[in-house]
């Protein structure tokens, strides 16, 4: 990998991808043991940032608004404050490490091939899934979700199936995290080239005496703003592979001429093909935490246990003193934030002040998120500029049976916390009414704050699902399967271009998507090497 200024001005290759995430690596990694791959990232290398690498600097690296940072903030128009990667391997150099598998059944559903994905799924784990130490807070989670009928015990499974589970992390036994870059390891050096801080402005098309538009190249910058130009060899098994993440592929889409054309044209973009679909049917999973301090001291841990109810959601849980990075003997409850939803310099000055001199924190946070979700929003261009966010909005629990499954979880995090196994990590005078009140009074999103006369009183279940309701990064859409892309991932309407990224996906992957995106990385590779080697 090496860094885009001072590459040549105009390059041919057989594949061209944009976007070095968590899709993106490992379908380059592939398609270069028979093809020349160009792998264009907008952000640098996560290998000599601890804030990534690190198990125990988690949240230090969501929490940096720097231009540098491999975060970049946005804030959806629901009020929740959300992060989408720039960094080589993703979101995988972001997130809270939980690797878990997809189910049969979802793999049935999408059309895949079970064994194929079998075979990605191990590949992936060859590298980079590691079975998490298990310590003694997120065991006492797991025995009280067993204790309240989140049966059976799964013991540790990468596999997704109802009931009680350990599932994998990316963090090694060292703490040291392995993102989906390191699946570039796989990858043949003479078929590779990886560009750092190279983004891409638009994907070019020739449509003179075609039936239809034909991607053949790209227009990327460098950090210095200079421009190149990349484009596709002769041949008709070429193409450009967009996998630029949730926002990302749809945003680049449109910033190139496809998508709904009263948009495109409000911003003086050129329509090269009106596709209403593009930046629609985009998803969040909602998820509320509930803050528990604990009367003993509470191993670091981030994801590792998940009961996965029959009733629409997950419960996971993370711990432990210091989850941010912050140094000392504990951490104060600003890195809560940190670690979901972090707003630091959004809130208002006093605010600041207060949890920077909050008392040391000692306990942890069981969560629940919301299978699917069944609410959709959609995403629009905000500027013609790909580094600015576009619009975002998911209409968080606009579906009632989304507000009511949050409301399950809430009820199951309840009785967990009220479990015989739990005892020794809850104080015994603390109501679960006081544990809601007292994560339903710190702010966690922008959305409006409880007022009026009942505001001092607990809040209801329903009440803290849209309070305290925060992002676990797992959006999806606005490029979903059957509406914008075809079963191969090629985009419709189009040819030589494909989208192979979280954006296609319409429901999320078991509880945690990311190795169900770095295996559809490598299933897909396998796949289009395979018709390549046919039509050859």
């Amino acid at each position: 990998m090496r860094d885009a200024t001072g590459t040549p001005t105009t390059s041919y290759y057989d594949y061209i991808i944009i976007g070095g995430g968590t899709a993106g690596c490992p379908l380059a990694a592939t398609l270069s043991q028979n093809a020349s791959v160009l792998l264009l990232e907008r952000g640098g290398a996560p290998y000599n940032n601890p804030n990534i690498t690190r198990l125990s600097a988690f949240g230090a690296a969501l929490s940096d608004l720097s231009e540098t940072s491999p975060s970049q903030r946005f804030v959806s128009e629901d009020g929740v404050i959300n992060a989408r990667a720039r960094v080589l391997g993703g979101g995988s150099a972001l997130n809270a490490g939980f690797y878990t598998r997809a189910g049969t059944k979802y793999v049935r559903n999408m059309g895949w091939d079970g064994a194929l994905a079998n075979e990605s799924y191990s590949w992936v784990e060859a590298k980079v899934a590691f079975q998490p130490p298990m310590g003694p807070w997120q065991t006492a989670v797991r025995d009280g979700l067993l204790e309240v009928g989140i049966t059976p015990n799964n013991g540790f499974t990468y596999d997704h199936i109802n009931g009680t589970k350990f599932g994998g992390t990316i963090f090694d036994r060292n703490g040291h995290r392995h993102t989906a870059a390191d699946l570039l390891e796989y990858a043949d050096p003479n078929g590779i080239t990886v560009l750092l801080h190279a983004t891409v402005h638009k994907i070019l098309f020739r449509t003179r005496g075609t039936t239809k538009p034909i991607a053949n190249g790209v227009v990327y910058r460098d950090r210095t703003g200079h421009a190149h130009r990349a484009y596709l060899k002769e041949g008709s098994l070429n193409e450009i592979i967009v996998s630029a993440g949730t926002l990302g592929s749809p945003q680049l889409l449109m910033l190139s001429g496809v998508g709904p054309s009263a948009q495109l044209q409000a911003q003086n973009i050129t329509v090269v093909m009106d596709q209403p679909h593009v930046g629609q049917g985009m998803y969040d999973n909602p998820m509320n935490a509930v803050f528990i301090p604990s009367p003993v001291p509470v191993e670091v841990s981030l994801i590792e246990v998940v009961g996965i109810t029959g009733e629409g959601t997950y419960v996971e849980a993370a711990g432990g003193e210091n989850f941010g990075g912050g140094g000392g003997s504990g951490s104060s409850t600003r890195d809560y934030y940190a670690m979901f939803s972090p707003k630091a310099t959004l809130l208002e000055s006093n605010t600041v002040t207060k949890l920077s001199s909050a008392q040391p924190f000692q306990g942890g946070f069981i969560l629940e998120k919301v299978m699917g979700p069944i609410s959709t929003g959609h995403l629009e261009l905000r500027t013609k500029n790909p580094n600015d966010n576009p619009v975002v909005t998911f209409n968080y629990f606009q579906n009632p049976d989304d507000l009511k499954r949050c409301v399950r979880g809430i009820q199951t995090i309840e009785r967990v916390v009220q479990s015989k196994a739990f005892a020794r990590y809850k104080y015994a005078d603390m109501s679960f009414e006081y544990l809601l009140n007292l994560t339903a009074s710190t702010p966690v999103n922008l959305r409006p704050r409880r007022s009026g006369p009942g505001a001092s009183l607990p809040p209801s279940a329903e009440e803290f699902c849209q309070h305290t309701v925060t992002t676990i990064w797992h959006y999806h859409g606005g490029c979903v399967v059957g509406r914008v892309v075809d079963g191969d991932y090629m985009v419709i309407g189009i040819d030589r271009l494909r989208v192979i990224d979280m954006s296609t996906v319409g429901y999320c992957p078991g509880t945690n998507p990311q190795a169900t995106v770095m295996m559809l990385g490598r299933y897909m590779g396998v796949k289009i090497l395979r018709e390549r080697l046919t039509k050859k």
